[in-house]
């Protein structure tokens, strides 16, 4: 399915706003798009009998009224596939050839300067926009190449989410691209990161825990020199 007409097109802001935003209800689209609740449940039904977006019952928050639980509603595999996956037969065929031809070396050496935006970009956001913080740049970086990324606090730190992945059909069968795109993470950010998981592997977000660094104290850098002193 393609989006054209004027139905179409408030369909696709029905699941672009899912894709940003994740697994949404009904009431929070219409809230988020101006639209009213039956409307956006008109299109949500529409997507649904399409096989574009799947309904399941609403995690719970706080307390909740009588009545039957809301119904949020996610994108599947086919859903994400009408936005920026159409050329991956090509890419998986180039890629089996590159593996074929140079092995797991060459995979790898492409994977690295695909995630060369990263460090690329990195300077030139944090440059741009001095108020964020590393973790907010990376969202905008990695958003701005199409994977609708936020940032999320964690008990450890920060979690770089991403809700979508332009290459994650690719990424499936060769993970190299993940793994290229998470050590270039480590490298901006000078510290060890951690993917906790993949859309390419079945998730539904990509997710990156960020640690906070650790602090030294004072004391800690005391007894370390008297340790050397003593030695």
């Amino acid at each position: 399915m393609e989006f054209t007409g004027t139905d179409e097109t408030t369909r696709e802001r029905v699941a672009r706003s899912i894709l940003v935003n994740g697994a949404s209800t009904a009431a929070a689209l219409a809230v988020r798009l101006d639209l009213t609740p039956a409307a956006v449940r008109r299109h949500l039904d529409q997507l649904v009998d399409e096989g574009h977006v799947v309904a399941r019952d609403a995690r719970p928050s706080g307390t909740r009224g009588r009545g039957r639980p809301a119904k949020e509603f996610a994108l599947t595999v086919t859903g994400r596939d009408l936005f920026d996956q159409q050329y991956d037969d090509l890419a998986v065929a180039a890629l089996r050839f590159l593996d074929e031809t140079g092995g797991d070396e060459a995979v790898r050496a492409f994977a690295k300067r695909r995630a060369a935006f990263v460090e690329e970009r990195f300077g030139e956001v944090s440059a741009a926009a001095p108020d964020l913080g590393p973790a907010q740049v990376l969202a905008q970086v990695f958003s701005d190449q199409g994977y609708a990324a936020s940032v999320r606090d964690s008990p450890v730190g920060e979690q770089l989410c991403q809700q979508h992945c332009p290459v994650s059909h690719v990424a499936h069968e060769f993970p190299q691209l993940c793994e290229e795109e998470t050590a270039a993470i480590s490298r901006v950010l000078g510290r060890h990161v951690q993917r906790l998981a993949t859309i390419a592997h079945g998730d539904g977000v990509c997710t990156t825990c960020i640690p906070d660094l650790p602090v030294s104290t004072g004391s800690t850098t005391e007894s370390t020199t008297k340790e050397k002193v003593t030695t």
